[in-house]
This record gives structure tokens, C-alpha cells and sequence, in this order.
């Protein structure tokens, strides 16, 4: 008996954790920085102040942990468009750069809340430890994917293709009549297509 209680009250305290991180990004996304405080949080999670505090440090712990789970869900988003492109490594590799033009990446209210990460990891020493990890991570993945088509020099491609795309998909976000999801996988994969042996 005292084994299923405990299972459960953790299981409840993922999810009550899950549910404040969700509400964190949603107020990002929605109000910016200047808009997200506690109060905004707790209201969106429909929680009492107290138990934010509970389950974190406080907002700059949620907000931490906030990037973090954003930057770990992209990662499975990317990992599982490689793993659906089959065994062929350049549609592997295609598949890795054109998933950030495709729902849920391409989702409106994630540009404010990666633009909220952005300007803090640019003062605070842990957002900008979480950003760095989050980047290098995702360059080292496209570097073996890109090693794996052949490329001679897979890490500064890496770098390249990864600031193409992060501007394509800010450019999509921002302004998505502008040129469409088709258009940005089609740049991307001509580049490659000229980078690649």
C-alpha cells in the first residue's frame, strides 16, 4: 500500500511540475518576459503561488527548466523525423533540417517563448548554459548525419546549415506568408544538395 501512494504522489508531482512548465511557456509565448510572473503562471496552471514555489526555487528555476523541457522536446521532435526517414542517410538528413518547418515547430506562440530564452541566456549564466548544450547538441547530431552523406568537414557544415535554418524558421514564424514550409525545405535541401559530395 505505502509503495502505490508513493508511486502515485510522484507520479502527481511530475505532473504538477509538467503543468507549471506548460503554463511558463504559454505565458512567454503570450505576454513576453515582461508579462510573466508568478501570479500570470499560477493563474494559467490554476495553482496557488505557494506551490510554484513549492516545486521550484522560484520563476527564474521555472523558466530554467521551462527552456529546457522546450529544447528536449525539440530534440525528440527531431530525433523522431530522422527515425520515420528511413535508412537512407540523405533523407535522414533531410528529414533532420526541414522537421523545424513543420507543426509543432512552426507553432506561433513558440517564437515568444524561444525569443524570451534567447535574450536571458544572453545574461543569465544558466539559461546560457542550457542554450549552449541545446545548440551544440543539435549541431553534433546534424555533424554525424552529415558525416554519415559524406561530408568532409561535418561540423562546420553543421554550423552553417544550422544558422540557415534557424533563419528560415524565424523568417517562417515571423511572416509565414512570406515563403512556406515547402519553399524553406526546398532552399535547405538545394544547399545541401551543393555541399554534399
Amino acid at each position: 500500500m505505502t509503495a502505490a501512494r508513493q508511486a502515485f504522489t510522484r507520479e502527481s508531482a511530475h505532473a504538477r511540475r509538467a503543468d507549471l512548465i506548460e503554463a511558463a511557456a504559454a505565458c512567454l509565448a503570450e505576454h513576453g518576459l515582461a508579462g510573466t510572473n508568478v501570479r500570470a503562471i499560477c493563474a494559467k496552471a490554476g495553482v496557488s503561488p505557494g506551490l510554484l514555489r513549492h516545486y521550484f526555487g522560484g520563476i527564474d528555476d521555472l523558466v530554467a527548466a521551462t527552456y529546457q523541457a522546450t529544447s528536449d522536446r525539440m530534440d525528440a521532435i527531431f530525433a523522431e523525423a530522422v527515425e520515420a526517414a528511413g535508412d537512407d542517410p540523405r533523407a535522414r538528413l533531410a528529414a533532420y533540417l526541414t522537421a523545424s518547418f513543420r507543426p509543432p515547430v512552426t507553432d506561433p506562440e513558440l517564437l515568444g517563448a524561444w525569443t524570451a530564452f534567447w535574450a536571458l541566456s544572453r545574461n543569465d549564466p544558466r539559461m546560457a548554459e542550457i542554450h549552449a548544450e541545446s545548440y551544440a547538441g543539435y549541431r553534433a547530431r546534424l555533424g554525424e548525419l552529415l558525416a554519415l552523406c559524406g561530408a568532409a568537414d561535418a561540423g562546420r557544415l553543421a554550423i552553417m546549415l544550422t544558422a540557415m535554418v534557424d533563419g528560415l524558421w524565424l523568417e517562417l514564424s515571423l511572416d509565414p506568408e512570406s515563403f512556406g514550409a515547402e519553399a524553406a525545405a526546398a532552399m535547405v535541401e538545394r544547399a545541401v544538395g551543393a555541399l554534399l559530395p
